[in-house]
Protein backbone atom coordinates (compact mmCIF):
# COMPACT_ATOMS: atom_id res chain seq x y z
CA UNK A 1 0.00 0.00 0.00
CA UNK A 2 1.22 3.10 -0.79
CA UNK A 3 -0.05 6.47 1.06
CA UNK A 4 0.20 9.91 0.93
CA UNK A 5 -0.45 12.42 3.84
CA UNK A 6 -1.30 15.85 4.19
CA UNK A 7 -0.57 17.31 7.16
CA UNK A 8 -0.20 20.31 9.40
CA UNK A 9 2.16 19.35 11.57
CA UNK A 10 5.88 20.70 11.04
CA UNK A 11 7.10 18.13 13.79
CA UNK A 12 6.53 14.99 10.98
CA UNK A 13 9.84 16.51 9.44
CA UNK A 14 11.50 17.19 12.30
CA UNK A 15 13.97 14.26 13.20
CA UNK A 16 13.61 12.26 17.12
CA UNK A 17 10.48 14.23 17.80
CA UNK A 18 7.52 12.18 18.67
CA UNK A 19 5.37 12.93 15.73
CA UNK A 20 8.43 11.99 13.90
CA UNK A 21 8.84 8.91 15.53
CA UNK A 22 5.02 7.99 14.84
CA UNK A 23 5.99 8.82 11.11
CA UNK A 24 8.44 6.36 11.17
CA UNK A 25 6.27 3.50 13.68
CA UNK A 26 3.34 4.04 10.31
CA UNK A 27 5.88 3.52 7.93
CA UNK A 28 6.85 0.26 9.36
CA UNK A 29 3.33 -0.95 8.39
CA UNK A 30 2.78 -0.12 4.99
CA UNK A 31 5.02 -0.41 1.33
CA UNK A 32 5.16 3.61 1.30
CA UNK A 33 4.77 6.48 3.20
CA UNK A 34 5.24 9.65 2.20
CA UNK A 35 4.66 13.29 4.00
CA UNK A 36 3.66 16.77 2.76
CA UNK A 37 2.97 19.65 4.99
CA UNK A 38 0.44 22.03 3.19
CA UNK A 39 0.15 24.96 3.29
CA UNK A 40 3.22 25.73 5.78
CA UNK A 41 5.96 23.56 4.09
CA UNK A 42 4.52 22.04 0.63
CA UNK A 43 2.51 23.94 -2.38
CA UNK A 44 -0.72 22.32 -3.40
CA UNK A 45 1.18 21.98 -6.86
CA UNK A 46 4.11 20.02 -5.05
CA UNK A 47 1.41 17.69 -4.10
CA UNK A 48 -0.12 17.16 -7.35
CA UNK A 49 3.39 16.56 -8.90
CA UNK A 50 4.17 14.02 -6.26
CA UNK A 51 0.34 12.35 -6.81
CA UNK A 52 1.25 12.06 -10.12
CA UNK A 53 4.13 10.62 -10.13
CA UNK A 54 3.75 8.34 -7.22
CA UNK A 55 -0.15 7.09 -8.04
CA UNK A 56 -0.15 6.38 -4.23
CA UNK A 57 -3.31 3.73 -3.12
CA UNK A 58 -4.34 6.30 -0.20
CA UNK A 59 -4.21 9.66 0.38
CA UNK A 60 -5.19 10.53 4.68
CA UNK A 61 -5.85 13.79 5.48
CA UNK A 62 -5.05 15.40 9.08
CA UNK A 63 -8.60 17.13 9.24
CA UNK A 64 -11.61 17.23 7.67
CA UNK A 65 -11.41 21.09 6.42
CA UNK A 66 -9.21 22.74 3.70
CA UNK A 67 -7.03 19.98 4.04
CA UNK A 68 -10.10 17.48 3.39
CA UNK A 69 -10.73 19.07 0.17
CA UNK A 70 -6.98 19.40 -1.36
CA UNK A 71 -6.53 15.89 -0.18
CA UNK A 72 -10.54 14.89 -1.83
CA UNK A 73 -8.80 16.66 -5.14
CA UNK A 74 -5.63 14.45 -5.42
CA UNK A 75 -7.55 11.55 -4.54
CA UNK A 76 -9.91 12.27 -7.39
CA UNK A 77 -6.85 13.40 -9.51
CA UNK A 78 -5.54 9.72 -9.02
CA UNK A 79 -8.36 7.45 -8.40
CA UNK A 80 -7.13 6.73 -5.02
CA UNK A 81 -8.83 6.46 -1.60
CA UNK A 82 -9.78 9.43 0.18
CA UNK A 83 -8.81 8.62 4.38
CA UNK A 84 -10.05 11.46 6.71
CA UNK A 85 -8.82 11.75 9.96
CA UNK A 86 -11.32 13.60 12.83
CA UNK A 87 -9.39 14.69 15.55
CA UNK A 88 -11.65 17.66 16.54
CA UNK A 89 -15.53 17.37 18.14
CA UNK A 90 -17.35 18.84 15.80
CA UNK A 91 -19.66 20.84 18.19
CA UNK A 92 -17.20 23.44 19.03
CA UNK A 93 -16.26 24.13 14.98
CA UNK A 94 -18.46 26.92 13.59
CA UNK A 95 -21.18 26.13 10.87
CA UNK A 96 -18.52 27.21 8.47
CA UNK A 97 -16.23 25.05 9.04
CA UNK A 98 -19.27 21.71 9.69
CA UNK A 99 -19.48 22.90 6.23
CA UNK A 100 -16.92 22.79 5.04
CA UNK A 101 -16.11 19.22 6.42
CA UNK A 102 -19.36 18.06 4.84
CA UNK A 103 -17.63 17.40 1.58
CA UNK A 104 -14.16 15.36 2.28
CA UNK A 105 -16.17 13.03 4.93
CA UNK A 106 -18.96 12.35 2.53
CA UNK A 107 -16.82 10.94 0.00
CA UNK A 108 -14.09 9.33 1.63
CA UNK A 109 -13.35 6.12 1.55
CA UNK A 110 -12.65 5.84 5.79
CA UNK A 111 -13.25 7.57 8.44
CA UNK A 112 -10.63 7.45 11.61
CA UNK A 113 -11.43 9.60 14.75
CA UNK A 114 -9.00 10.14 17.77
CA UNK A 115 -11.91 9.33 20.40
CA UNK A 116 -15.44 8.09 20.65
CA UNK A 117 -16.05 11.83 21.58
CA UNK A 118 -14.84 12.81 18.19
CA UNK A 119 -16.73 9.98 16.55
CA UNK A 120 -20.20 10.38 18.00
CA UNK A 121 -20.07 14.40 16.77
CA UNK A 122 -19.47 13.46 12.81
CA UNK A 123 -23.23 13.44 11.99
CA UNK A 124 -22.62 14.40 8.37
CA UNK A 125 -23.89 11.57 6.43
CA UNK A 126 -21.32 9.04 5.09
CA UNK A 127 -21.04 5.53 3.84
CA UNK A 128 -17.59 5.33 5.08
CA UNK A 129 -16.68 3.12 8.52
CA UNK A 130 -15.32 5.18 10.80
CA UNK A 131 -13.22 3.61 12.98
CA UNK A 132 -11.78 4.99 16.81
CA UNK A 133 -8.13 5.16 17.02
CA UNK A 134 -6.50 7.67 19.99
CA UNK A 135 -3.28 9.46 18.83
CA UNK A 136 0.18 6.81 19.68
CA UNK A 137 1.68 8.00 22.83
CA UNK A 138 4.21 6.04 24.57
CA UNK A 139 3.22 6.24 28.14
CA UNK A 140 6.20 3.89 29.65
CA UNK A 141 7.93 7.20 30.47
CA UNK A 142 4.84 8.50 32.80
CA UNK A 143 3.88 4.70 34.27
CA UNK A 144 7.45 4.43 35.96
CA UNK A 145 7.27 7.87 36.93
CA UNK A 146 8.21 8.82 40.96
CA UNK A 147 6.75 10.89 42.53
CA UNK A 148 9.30 13.61 45.13
CA UNK A 149 7.92 15.49 47.67
CA UNK A 150 7.72 19.39 47.66
CA UNK A 151 7.37 21.88 49.84
CA UNK A 152 3.67 23.31 49.20
CA UNK A 153 0.69 22.03 46.51
CA UNK A 154 1.48 22.14 43.13
CA UNK A 155 -0.85 23.33 39.80
CA UNK A 156 0.52 22.09 36.89
CA UNK A 157 -0.72 23.79 33.49
CA UNK A 158 0.54 22.77 30.00
CA UNK A 159 0.30 24.13 26.63
CA UNK A 160 0.83 26.76 24.29
CA UNK A 161 0.42 30.24 25.60
CA UNK A 162 -2.45 31.19 23.02
CA UNK A 163 -6.08 32.37 23.72
CA UNK A 164 -7.21 29.17 22.16
CA UNK A 165 -5.81 27.60 25.42
CA UNK A 166 -6.91 30.24 27.46
CA UNK A 167 -4.01 30.16 29.99
CA UNK A 168 -4.99 33.53 31.53
CA UNK A 169 -8.05 31.47 33.05
CA UNK A 170 -4.86 29.44 35.12
CA UNK A 171 -3.76 32.18 36.88
CA UNK A 172 -7.51 33.19 37.77
CA UNK A 173 -8.01 29.41 39.14
CA UNK A 174 -4.70 30.07 41.46
CA UNK A 175 -5.97 33.30 42.40
CA UNK A 176 -9.13 32.06 43.48
CA UNK A 177 -7.36 28.84 45.31
CA UNK A 178 -5.47 30.84 47.60
CA UNK A 179 -8.28 32.88 48.22
CA UNK A 180 -9.82 29.82 49.23
CA UNK A 181 -6.87 29.08 51.82
CA UNK A 182 -4.78 26.90 49.87
CA UNK A 183 -1.04 27.94 49.73
CA UNK A 184 -0.94 26.55 46.31
CA UNK A 185 1.51 27.08 43.45
CA UNK A 186 1.48 27.15 39.42
CA UNK A 187 3.90 25.32 37.12
CA UNK A 188 2.59 26.81 33.39
CA UNK A 189 4.92 24.79 31.13
CA UNK A 190 4.79 26.18 27.30
CA UNK A 191 5.74 29.15 25.46
CA UNK A 192 3.52 31.37 23.15
CA UNK A 193 2.46 34.61 22.41
CA UNK A 194 0.41 35.21 25.54
CA UNK A 195 3.87 34.42 27.72
CA UNK A 196 4.81 38.45 28.71
CA UNK A 197 0.91 38.83 29.28
CA UNK A 198 0.96 35.46 31.78
CA UNK A 199 4.03 36.86 33.62
CA UNK A 200 2.13 40.37 34.16
CA UNK A 201 -0.98 38.54 35.76
CA UNK A 202 1.24 36.44 37.42
CA UNK A 203 3.06 39.46 39.37
CA UNK A 204 2.97 38.85 43.48
CA UNK A 205 1.58 35.20 42.88
CA UNK A 206 3.74 32.13 42.97
CA UNK A 207 4.03 31.44 39.27
CA UNK A 208 6.53 29.37 37.48
CA UNK A 209 7.22 29.43 33.91
CA UNK A 210 10.10 27.22 32.76
CA UNK A 211 9.32 27.26 29.15
CA UNK A 212 9.14 24.03 27.00
CA UNK A 213 10.26 21.47 28.88
CA UNK A 214 9.65 17.71 29.05
CA UNK A 215 6.83 16.66 31.50
CA UNK A 216 7.84 14.26 32.96
CA UNK A 217 10.12 15.87 36.17
CA UNK A 218 7.09 18.66 36.65
CA UNK A 219 4.23 15.68 36.97
CA UNK A 220 6.72 14.31 39.47
CA UNK A 221 5.95 17.12 41.46
CA UNK A 222 2.41 18.13 40.82
CA UNK A 223 -0.81 17.93 43.27
CA UNK A 224 -3.38 18.42 40.30
CA UNK A 225 -2.77 19.08 36.43
CA UNK A 226 -5.51 22.01 35.70
CA UNK A 227 -6.81 22.15 31.71
CA UNK A 228 -8.55 25.30 31.13
CA UNK A 229 -8.94 25.03 26.88
CA UNK A 230 -12.13 26.44 25.48
CA UNK A 231 -12.23 23.07 23.41
CA UNK A 232 -9.27 20.67 22.56
CA UNK A 233 -8.88 18.41 19.55
CA UNK A 234 -7.51 15.76 21.90
CA UNK A 235 -5.47 16.48 24.92
CA UNK A 236 -2.18 14.25 25.11
CA UNK A 237 -1.52 16.45 28.42
CA UNK A 238 -4.35 15.12 29.87
CA UNK A 239 -3.22 11.51 29.29
CA UNK A 240 0.22 12.43 30.21
CA UNK A 241 -0.77 13.06 33.50
CA UNK A 242 -3.79 10.41 34.06
CA UNK A 243 -1.17 7.60 33.54
CA UNK A 244 2.10 9.26 35.19
CA UNK A 245 -1.01 8.81 38.18
CA UNK A 246 -2.09 12.51 38.39
CA UNK A 247 -5.39 13.85 38.81
CA UNK A 248 -6.55 16.09 35.92
CA UNK A 249 -9.23 19.07 36.82
CA UNK A 250 -10.94 20.07 33.08
CA UNK A 251 -14.07 21.27 31.06
CA UNK A 252 -15.66 18.77 28.99
CA UNK A 253 -13.20 19.10 25.98
CA UNK A 254 -11.29 16.54 23.82
CA UNK A 255 -10.70 13.23 25.59
CA UNK A 256 -10.51 14.42 28.79
CA UNK A 257 -14.27 12.72 30.37
CA UNK A 258 -13.35 9.60 28.27
CA UNK A 259 -9.84 9.47 30.21
CA UNK A 260 -10.66 10.01 32.99
CA UNK A 261 -10.46 13.70 34.13
CA UNK A 262 -12.24 14.95 36.51
CA UNK A 263 -14.57 17.26 34.68
CA UNK A 264 -16.22 20.19 35.37
CA UNK A 265 -17.55 23.33 33.82
CA UNK A 266 -15.16 26.47 33.37
CA UNK A 267 -16.75 28.73 35.98
CA UNK A 268 -16.07 26.19 38.91
CA UNK A 269 -12.50 25.15 37.55
CA UNK A 270 -11.11 26.54 40.88
CA UNK A 271 -12.98 24.65 43.57
CA UNK A 272 -13.04 21.65 41.34
CA UNK A 273 -9.04 22.30 42.30
CA UNK A 274 -9.41 23.26 46.08
CA UNK A 275 -11.38 19.50 46.27
CA UNK A 276 -8.73 17.35 44.23
CA UNK A 277 -6.26 19.25 46.10
CA UNK A 278 -8.11 18.51 49.55
CA UNK A 279 -9.11 14.91 48.70
CA UNK A 280 -5.63 14.15 47.47
CA UNK A 281 -7.21 11.75 44.24
CA UNK A 282 -4.80 9.68 42.55
CA UNK A 283 -5.34 10.12 38.55
CA UNK A 284 -6.12 6.84 36.83
CA UNK A 285 -6.24 6.60 33.06
CA UNK A 286 -9.35 4.60 31.72
CA UNK A 287 -8.51 4.14 28.29
CA UNK A 288 -6.14 1.25 27.06
CA UNK A 289 -3.78 2.29 24.57
CA UNK A 290 -2.08 -0.14 22.09
CA UNK A 291 1.84 -1.46 22.22
CA UNK A 292 3.79 0.26 19.20
CA UNK A 293 3.01 -2.64 17.00
CA UNK A 294 -0.31 -3.30 17.92
CA UNK A 295 -1.22 0.30 17.52
CA UNK A 296 0.80 0.27 13.83
CA UNK A 297 -1.39 -2.54 12.46
CA UNK A 298 -5.08 -0.85 13.84
CA UNK A 299 -3.16 1.76 12.10
CA UNK A 300 -3.12 0.48 8.62
CA UNK A 301 -6.77 -1.01 9.10
CA UNK A 302 -8.22 2.10 9.53
CA UNK A 303 -6.81 3.67 5.99
CA UNK A 304 -9.25 0.39 4.33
Amino acid sequence: MKVLMISGDRNLLTPESDAEKRLTMQKDHVDQLDVVVWPQVHSFWHIVRSARRERYDVVTVQDPFWRGLVGLLVARLIHAKLNVQVHVDFASQSWGRRWLASLPIRCAFSVRAVSERAKGSVHIRHQAKTQVLPIYIDLSRFKQLEHVAHDRPTILWVGRFEKEKDPLRAIEVLKRVREEGVDAKLVMLGAGKLESALRKAAQGLPVDFPGWRPPEEYLGRADVVLCTSPYESWGASIVEALAAGVPVVAPDVGIAREAGAIITDRAHLAQAVVRTLGEKPGGVLRITFLSKEEWGKRWRETLS
